[in-house]
């Protein structure tokens, strides 16, 4: 990876960040700086940033790490898919575990476009004047689900019109270590890269009054599962149903670690890989073994829905829970959930 540092003089001060890194950085364009520096490929003075309108400062040391370039043209392959529905301008797909969207670093192929490329031969009449399918919103790799995307330029559009004005019902199912408190309400918490890890996210309120991108998640805990410890009352883990206001990169992932409740399974979030409960025998061995050995984030994108945005159609889209979360929630059903059981 190329890593590019620049010191901004005092005619630079005031420009906009993307247009001074496009115009400091060789080849580089603004649209391309821009996209960038929201993926948090850029740090100002060793600090993260995702906004490329920030004002440069005089002094200040700018530096901009390349990504290795990603091939031309994602190539299509025959990959299974779970087709929810689809029809010429729309495909709706069940997105397994273990599937990117997008070929990147370490995931050049066995991607949901590869896929696609492939399932929509002849179909893709061409979006930004290039034959590929239309992502407009993504699930992380190991996260299942629903998910849209778009096969004609005009559905493009209207797609990601409704995302940007959030006029999607978006609701993901979670199981946490532990339960949010209260057992239902609102995160509404700003969110953005993390400080010194431009991979991970995080809930952003600094005391100079700056902030991370507004984020939105309500929750509501579905079920409750054990104790966490004899006589306190509090569960060890919970089943709980996330709806999007907003769609932040790992939002609920985050939202759910902020207020205590971790993802079981959670790589990045997660403070445990098991959950804590109280008791001892065969019912909690089982339960507590489930939650270690569950290998990826414990989410599950269960609706989508929207109005196509060419026919005008109502459109509501369900996936049922995928085996291991089903196997997951199972097992922690055997914890008692009083001191008496």
């Amino acid at each position: 990876m190329e890593k590019i540092s620049l010191t901004a003089s005092a005619t630079d001060a005031g420009l906009r960040l993307d247009s001074f890194l496009a115009d400091k950085a060789g080849s580089l364009s603004r649209s391309r700086a821009k996209s960038l520096i929201k993926e948090g490929a850029v740090m100002i003075n060793g600090v993260p940033t995702d906004d490329p309108r920030k004002a440069v400062v005089e002094g200040s040391t700018y530096t901009l790490a390349l990504p290795e370039p990603i091939p031309a043209v994602p190539q299509p392959e025959d990959i299974p898919l779970e087709i929810l529905f689809e029809d010429e301008h729309l495909i709706i797909i069940n997105k397994a575990s273990g599937m990117a969207v997008h070929p990147a670093p370490g995931s050049w192929d066995g991607t949901l476009v590869n896929a696609l490329l492939f399932h929509c031969e002849g179909q893709l009449p061409g979006i930004g004047g290039v034959e590929r399918p239309g992502i407009v919103h993504r699930l992380d790799k190991l996260t299942t689900g629903v998910m849209v995307a778009a096969k004609t330029e005009a559905a493009h559009v209207g797609l990601s019109a409704l995302f940007a004005t959030h006029d999607i019902e978006r609701s993901y199912l979670a199981v946490t270590r532990g339960a949010p408190r209260p057992l239902s309400g609102t995160i509404d918490e700003p969110i953005a890269r993390a400080t010194g890890d431009r991979k991970k996210m995080a809930v952003v309120r600094n005391p100079d009054g700056t902030h991370g991108r507004e984020a939105i998640t309500h929750y509501k805990a579905l079920e409750t599962f054990g104790l966490r410890d004899k006589g306190t009352g509090l569960p060890a883990a919970a089943l709980v149903k996330c709806t999007l206001e907003t769609g932040r990169t790992h939002q609920i992932r985050v939202h759910m670690s902020h207020v205590g409740a971790s993802l079981i399974g959670d790589p990045v979030y997660g403070r445990s890989k098991g959950v804590t409960a109280w008791g001892s025998g065969e019912d909690f061995d089982t339960a507590r073994d489930a939650a270690r050995r569950f290998e990826r984030q414990a989410l599950h994108a269960a609706v989508l829905g929207f109005v196509h945005p060419i026919t005008g159609e109502d459109l509501h889209f369900e996936a049922p829970l995928p085996q291991d979360m089903t196997d997951l929630i199972a097992a922690l059903r055997l914890l008692p959930k009083d001191d008496h059981d």
